[in-house]
């Protein structure tokens, strides 16, 4: 068989959401990225194979941004009827497209080798073309959800619930075990213009009545029947086959419920698509330098190496799934946000080993809040960040946590991710010159801060045609331009959907975002030129380089997507790309 050997910097196993994340983080801060994928799209619970929509943080503005905001707007842009091939297509080319990526897909990660207490290399047999790739790299990633990595490293990890008294947790069980949330083959259906019928396959679970399915509500415009789910009180690994025949039955089965056993409002309605991959919840979880619990997430998580966040309720689902006859899930309170700190995001026995997703560092009841995509977005992101900072100073994980995390923490707000409790530095030359606006307050472009937070907006509004201006001692050499605009964070819209009625609306570029601008320069004639122009713009952070020698720029918005008045959060001026 072909046996193709790649050398880069950077190997991350898993091309879900979090993996993706790492590999672009990683990519764009300038280092070799090998990403390893065992499926034909990248996504993973996101994808078109499982097609669950992307949670993350509860509350007013509180919205993931980085890496995962910039994919959820191209998809708004390019996507408008959420179409999943579209999406599919969307988050492949952020990868392939990436220069310093190198993209394994249909490829499965199967064996490593050793060298003292690190990964030399990793190995993977790609289906497609009956080829064996080796990834050798200075830096490994485990994204894979079920850590795959680690059985084959020894890396330590856990699986399943902790005994209430070992971190005085008090939503756990009494005595550990090996039981699990569950996993879940959705389904999705699509309204049409007349009667449609169903007939069930033979093999189909029957459900005659609601009773038989308590505690599920299944409207089909308010469910993306999530409770459809099997597996927890199994092997969430090697068991997973069968689990997803019996997942099957239990799908096909509440179908068959809704269209023909009562009046579901579902006439017109056809099943779309049914998954035939499970969506894990959980499996293996690595052991970090620190292991965050339940009462971390309650405290709020103030960490000091805290690098991403979550805010998502401590969502705990009964081990028994849909054969629980109970309520199938609790959720627990959770403040959001809470804090997560970097020390859950390597392992404590692998030197050069990250890990980012679901398989954190962290106990069964605190991953029931930190296991949803939006939050493993920014742990991908943080991650990834880091592995370029560890390829720079030639260094390992843990000693970007000793010896760099103040950096890490600039870095990724810097790249718009949001660390609750911390401020963005400000460039020095936008620090030091005159800020003025021809109206509104334009103070809060330099606070580092990039939302508003309580009840600061930390932005300037003003009216299209109005400008903002760095001002400056003497002629100054300005390279590059950074921007933050408003995207709409409570945007209620999830970036897919989980049916698709006749009247649907399709989803929009955010109408606060400001879409035209211009930044003009002043000459040493007093003329004010122009420097450049945007007429498109779709993104929330947005870079522009130049190259002008000024006393003097504005900023002048032109358009919006919707919106009367243009709404910016930063905007710096910067001596260097």
């Amino acid at each position: 068989m072909k046996h193709i050997t790649h050398h880069v910097d950077f190997c991350v196993v898993g091309g879900g959401l979090s993996g993706m994340c790492a590999a672009i983080a990683a990519a764009r801060h300038g280092i070799k990225v090998a990403l390893m994928q065992d499926r034909p799209v990248l996504g993973g619970n996101a994808s078109s194979e499982v097609r669950m929509h992307v949670c993350g943080a509860h509350g007013e503005n509180n919205r993931e941004t980085g890496i995962i905001e910039e994919i959820e707007l191209e998809n708004r842009y390019r996507n408008p009827l959420r179409n999943y091939s579209l999406w599919d297509s969307i988050l492949y080319e952020k990868v392939r497209l990436e220069p310093n990526i190198t993209l394994l897909l249909n490829c499965t990660c199967n064996s490593l080798e050793m060298k003292d207490n690190r990964i030399v290399t990793v190995k993977g047999w790609q289906l497609t073309t009956e080829t064996w790739h080796t990834v050798k790299a200075d830096l490994f990633a485990d994204c894979s959800g079920d850590s795959i990595l680690a059985p084959l490293s020894g890396a330590a990890f856990r699986v399943g619930r902790e005994a209430r008294t070992e971190f005085d947790e008090d939503i756990e069980p009494e005595a550990t075990d090996k039981k699990t949330m569950g996993m879940s083959c959705l389904i999705q259906a699509r309204e049409t213009d007349r009667p449609q019928p169903f007939i069930p396959p033979a093999w189909a679970n029957v459900y005659e009545t609601c009773e038989d399915l308590p505690y599920r509500g299944h409207d089909i415009l308010t469910t993306n029947f999530w409770w459809i789910e099997l597996g927890g009180e199994q092997d969430s690994i090697h068991d997973t086959e069968a689990i997803r025949d019996e997942l099957l039955k239990v799908a096909f089965g509440v179908w068959d419920h809704i269209k023909n056993r009562g009046d579901h409002g579902a006439e017109n309605w056809v099943l779309e698509w049914i998954g035939f991959l499970p969506g894990k919840r959980e499996s293996r979880r690595y052991e970090g330098d620190v292991m965050m619990t339940q009462n971390d997430v309650r405290a709020g998580g103030k960490f000091e190496d805290l690098i991403a966040y979550g805010g998502w309720t401590m969502d705990d689902h009964h081990p028994g799934g849909i054969n629980w006859p109970g309520e199938p899930t609790i959720f627990h309170p959770a403040p959001s946000p809470f804090g997560i700190p970097y020390r859950c995001l390597y392992s404590r026995t692998i030197d050069n080993l990250f890990c980012a997703g679901r398989n954190i560092s962290v106990t069964h009841a605190a991953m029931s809040a930190t296991r949803v995509m939006a939050t493993c977005d920014v742990l991908g992101q943080a991650i990834g960040t880091a592995a370029a900072m560890a390829t720079r100073e030639r260094t390992t994980p843990r000693d970007i946590y000793t010896d760099h995390i103040t950096e890490l923490q600039q870095t990724l707000m810097d790249d718009d991710v949001y660390l609750p409790w911390h401020t963005r530095t400000i460039p020095a030359l936008a620090q030091t010159a005159t800020l003025t606006a021809s109206e509104g307050n334009p103070a809060p472009l330099r606070n580092g801060l990039d939302r508003p937070i309580g009840e600061a907006d930390n932005g300037w509004i003003g009216r299209l045609g109005a400008w903002i201006q760095y001002s400056f001692d003497t002629p100054r050499k300005v390279r590059r331009l950074r921007f933050t605009f408003d995207s709409d964070l409570n945007r209620p819209e999830k970036n897919q959907p989980s049916s698709y009625p006749l009247d649907m609306e399709p989803i929009t570029t955010p109408a606060t975002l400001v879409r035209a601008f211009r930044v003009e320069t002043l000459t040493e004639d007093g003329e004010w030129i122009l420097v450049t122009r945007v007429d498109n713009n779709y993104q929330r952070l947005v870079h522009l380089n130049v190259d002008v020698t000024t006393r003097a720029l504005r900023f002048i918005p032109e358009a919006t997507w919707d919106a009367t008045a243009a709404h910016v959060f930063a905007w710096d001026v910067r001596d260097e790309i």
